[in-house]
């Protein structure tokens, strides 16, 4: 019989809209409880990104904001609101790009994203409320994992997904922002291929890929499925964080 390796994905039902406070590892073994599944050591947990923010309480009111002179200048080329710009400053390093409907920034924690990762959509009603991401998303993920550990007596690893745009390439993808319990970069260099090479260069962005496969399950618009359970997944490379995914600025051949 010829051998084949499998994974299976679970988009788990049933989480209510997440507020600040709320207790996401209670949240997620109820939802989890729901299917029927049970948590198996090394099964991995990819949670949006959002609900990990709703319950830190990374929200903020625009009203509350207010811009600076280098924001009102931003505001006036991107067409966005100052208040936004305010924000989007104040979480990044560095300013990198901007046009119309465009602001590229380095985020505090080393991402290279638009606007910040500060979002709007699934946080309320309204336009007057915004959405940060996690203060220290690979924290978080530590945290979730113990909780759950706590729970299930499950040693589980846990992905935080946020959806980002490429440079090179249109629409969105889903990326680890944060990881705990799993190898995050998966370093393949010392392995033969096929016909016995040694591999010398590459490196697997493993907690991206897992994101953005749970990220076909999530969806980006009104689906209402914030968490995905992966199971299957062979144990592979020493655990680290999605602070491992980041390429060192030096080593940066494009800015």
């Amino acid at each position: 019989m010829m051998n084949y390796r499998s994974v299976a994905l679970h988009a788990l039902p049933g989480i209510p809209v997440v507020t600040p406070g709320d207790d996401l590892g209670h949240l997620i073994c109820e939802a989890v409880a729901r299917t029927g599944l049970t948590l198996a050591q090394g099964d991995v947990l990819v949670v949006a990104q959002k609900i990990v923010s709703k319950s830190e309480g990374r929200l903020v009111r625009l009203a509350d904001v207010t811009p600076s002179a280098r924001a009102l200048e931003l505001a006036q080329v991107v067409g966005k609101d100052p208040r936004l710009i305010e924000l989007v400053l104040q979480e990044s390093s560095e300013v990198l790009r901007y046009r119309q409907d465009v602001i590229i920034v380095e985020h505090r924690l080393g991402f290279i994203m638009a606007n910040a990762g500060i979002d709007q959509s699934n946080v309320s009603g309204d336009d007057t409320t915004a959405l940060l991401l996690p203060i220290d998303p690979d924290r978080s993920c530590g945290l979730l994992r113990q909780q759950i550990l706590e729970r299930t007596n499950t040693t589980v690893g846990i992905i935080i997904n946020d959806s980002h745009g490429r440079a090179w390439r249109n629409g969105a993808v889903g990326v680890a922002i944060g990881a705990a319990g799993l190898p995050a970069l998966m370093n393949l260099r010392g392995r033969p291929d096929l016909f016995g090479r040694e591999l010398h260069i590459t490196e697997v962005g493993y907690a991206d890929e897992l994101a953005s496969a749970a990220s076909l399950l999530m969806g980006q618009a009104d689906e209402g499925t914030p968490v995905v359970l992966i199971s299957g997944l062979p144990r592979t490379g020493q655990e680290g964080s999605a602070a491992d995914l980041i390429r060192p600025k030096h080593m940066d051949m494009f800015r």
